[in-house]
């Protein structure tokens, strides 16, 4: 979520960073909301002091009325003039009605509070409302493009592009053929977009998702963390994907449970409404999740095979970092990622997401693709990205400065390392032979009991 004060201070800009990203945001809408509410705060303030005033004055009214009456009973008693009894008679009177009209006072202005109040807490939930759909402000590096096609795409590293002798086959036809993927159970299990690893498939998988756990662990320092895969729909909201990605959630319909859609959902919000110390930043994290995703498939090659399904398994690094150091972070944590890239003997690229095309809730955003040679395509594995303090203040995660100072945000970063199954794909495709069999990756050998070629289910 975005500061307010920046609204307030540099609406225009901010309409022009929304822009930039080729969205939209109720920005006059926060303006005026923010203008309303602080009227309404001052007029309750003005109101306090009147009602405290009125108080004061009944005290003050109430000591007149007693020298009066004693000056009346006096009077009275001693048989002075009816001229003069009358007068304290009428000042009593006076004093009386005083007393009553600054008693009904502070009802009339308590009767005024409460509806300020309760205009208070429309205007607070319609303005954090409006806040929530409020986007990330893109960094400056970040390049200026409506979409995707303004990417910018750094030249192919790694291990050379793999090289064949017989034309390469795609994984959808390699997996049934070697019974390792099985397609037509999974539609009978779930429907559409699903898929059942079988055997050597399930193993690898497995693999692949130790490996790189053990290698962010031992390797690159993340903590690994054993994440609840349903979580309530404010920790949706303090990662920014409400309100949003409501309609690309699957949720439980009775309760307020959400499914994953990646483990930085749950990850961003570990130390929701805590103070941490300046001196624990930064916090690394790494889990193994499934995910979720309710998202509209197109026919065509972009779905075809398991590329693109309801529900895939990723490994997320995590770190909450210091606001001065989150882009030396980035770029550490691309690195982390590229690490098990090479580790996986992939042929891949970096790519630089334009303002138009990185999420909502981050400034700045590297993609990593690797080169599949069956179905010849980049497959995004990573995306790597900085959300600076958008998440921190949403989930109100604030950090205690060494030198005591004021409290701070700090800076929330995430990435893939990485994602299943498109590095099954990857190796499939790329380590096939001309038998169909698929030559395993040497660092995955440990972990599948030495096995150096898959050459079938079993």
């Amino acid at each position: 979520m975005l500061d307010i004060n920046l609204i307030r201070e540099k609406p225009e800009w901010v309409k022009e960073q929304v822009a930039k990203r080729n969205d939209k945001a109720p920005i006059d809408e926060i303006l005026a909301g923010d203008e309303r509410r602080r009227e309404i705060l001052q007029e309750v303030e003005a109101l306090r002091r009147q009602r405290n005033d009125a108080s004061k004055q009944i005290g003050q009214l109430m000591g007149s009325l007693k020298k009066l009456e004693a000056a009346l009973a006096r009077a009275e008693k001693e048989g002075e003039e009816e001229t003069a009894v009358n007068s304290l008679r009428a000042q009593l009177a006076e004093a009386e009605a005083k007393i009553e009209a600054a008693k009904n006072a502070p009802r009339l202005i308590g009767e005024r509070i409460a509806v300020l109040d309760e205009e208070l807490r429309e205007v607070e939930a319609t303005l954090q409302t409006n806040l929530s759909w409020v986007p990330n402000m893109p960094h400056e590096s970040t390049p200026v493009g409506p979409d995707e096609t303004y990417n910018v795409i750094h030249e192919p590293q790694g291990a050379p592009m793999p090289a064949f002798d017989f034309e390469p086959k795609p994984h959808w036809d390699l997996g049934p053929a070697l019974g390792i993927i099985d397609f037509e159970r999974g539609v009978k299990l779930s429907g559409s977009r699903f898929y059942v690893l079988r055997g050597w498939g399930a193993r690898l998988q497995r693999a692949i998702i130790q490996y790189m756990l053990n290698t962010h662990v031992n390797d690159h320092g993340y903590m690994e963390m054993g994440l609840p895969y349903m979580v309530r729909s404010q920790i949706f909201e303090g990662a920014g994907q409400l309100p949003k990605f409501f309609d690309n959630i699957y949720r439980d319909a009775e309760e307020d449970f959400m499914f994953l859609g990646t483990a930085e959902i749950a990850l961003t919000n570990i130390h929701r409404d805590e103070i941490l110390d300046e001196a624990d930043l930064p916090l690394r994290y790494v889990a193994h999740t499934p995910c979720f995703r309710r998202e509209k498939m197109s026919a065509g090659k972009d779905v075809r095979g398991i590329k693109r399904g309801h529900q895939f398994d990723k490994v997320e690094m995590y770190q909450f970092a210091h606001p001065d150091k989150s882009y030396e972070v980035i770029e550490q944590m691309r690195q982390h990622a590229m690490d098990i890239c090479d580790a996986f003997g992939f042929r891949y690229r970096v790519l630089e997401l334009a303002t138009g095309d990185i999420g909502f809730a981050m400034t700045k955003t590297y993609d990593i693709e690797v080169w599949a040679a069956g179905c010849q395509e980049w497959l995004e594995v990573s995306s790597i990205s900085n959300a600076e303090d958008f998440q921190a203040r949403r989930a109100n995660i604030r950090y205690r400065p060494a030198d005591g100072g004021k409290l701070r945000f700090p800076h929330t970063l995430n990435a893939s390392g990485l994602a299943l199954p498109r590095v099954m794909i990857a190796i499939i495709e790329n380590n096939q032979q001309a038998d169909g069999s698929i030559v395993v990756p040497e660092v995955l050998r440990p972990y599948l009991g030495g096995i150096d070629v898959i050459r079938g289910a079993k």
